[in-house]
């Protein structure tokens, strides 16, 4: 670790405390050189797959996204934060678990349609008649006897 006083490359770990949740790990450090210490912290890197939507274009992937288009679906509805934010946490588990760089638009519209159909009947066919774009009424009502 460089130390950001003087940019000597040798430090030494003086103390180490794992936060309370166990996500994060503080150190403590001396530089070696002049002998000031400073504080790092270490948090795990995830890394979400790339999302290639139908146009071809990459993008990263945006929880805010998946939460917003959820709700929307969700409006009015007697569904609870928690319910929400444990689809959205299994979804990105899905994709991690995938150990794919990049997931199809398609696909994750599918991992979303999946948990609405769990939590609310009618927020899965509010969701699903803007993602499969119906073009007519036979088609939604297939959606429904599907159900």
């Amino acid at each position: 670790m460089r130390c950001p006083f003087c940019s000597h490359t040798e430090t030494q770990v003086a103390e180490t405390r794992e936060s309370d949740e166990g996500d994060v790990i503080r150190r403590r450090r001396r530089c070696l050189h002049c002998d000031k210490r400073f504080t790092t912290y270490e948090r795990p890197e995830i890394a979400l797959p790339l999302v290639v939507k139908k146009d071809g274009t990459r993008a990263d992937f945006e929880a805010g996204k998946l939460r917003a288009s959820m709700t929307l679906a969700l409006r009015k509805r007697p569904v609870s934060v928690e319910q929400i934010d444990a689809a959205l946490s299994r979804i990105e588990e899905k994709l991690l678990a995938s150990g794919l760089r990049e997931v199809p638009s398609t696909k994750l519209g599918e991992y979303v349609m999946r948990e609405l159909k769990k939590i609310d009947k009618v927020a899965y066919v509010r969701f699903a008649s803007v993602y499969r774009s119906f073009e007519d009424v036979d088609e939604f009502r297939q959606l429904i006897r599907e159900i």
